[in-house]
């Protein structure tokens, strides 16, 4: 880590501010943009869509298994209870199921249905639009 001292070079104070604004507002812009679009389109949020994503792509590497909670918990930088609400409201929609592991009955593992993979699907050129978008060398 870098001790930074702020009064000891302004300008690299300020240079490393409008650095920080700048990257808030282009996750903001992108944030922004997938909410409208994919809420409007299909019914997910940046957050319902990163889920998705993470599940699919655990999908691809390991067929017939589900994630671990604790797992993918850590990946979608949520809180803890802020991810169990997630995982509950992509369930209620259908998108998703829990599962409670067979060996260890306090893990719980969550699967993408058949509904959740063909949502995912249709709606990800959209995202990848969105950051190509905003993310891109002309965002």
């Amino acid at each position: 880590m870098t001790d930074f001292d702020p009064d000891r070079d302004p300008a690299a104070e300020t240079a490393l501010s409008e650095q920080w604004r700048a990257l808030l507002a282009r996750h903001a812009a992108t944030a922004c943009a997938i909410d409208r679009e994919l809420g409007e389109a299909y019914g997910l949020g940046v957050s319902e869509f990163e889920l998705l994503e993470r599940l699919r792509e655990f999908e691809q590497q390991n067929p017939d298994l589900g994630e671990r909670a604790q797992t993918l918990a850590a990946t979608v930088h949520l809180s803890q209870s802020a991810f169990s609400r997630l995982v509950a409201r992509l369930e209620k929609a259908g998108l998703v199921e829990r599962t409670h592991c067979v060996d260890d009955r306090r893990g719980i593992f969550i699967t993408l249905t058949d509904e959740g993979r063909e949502r995912y699907l249709r709606a990800r050129p959209v995202h990848r639009r969105i950051l190509a978008e905003t993310l891109g060398p002309e965002g």
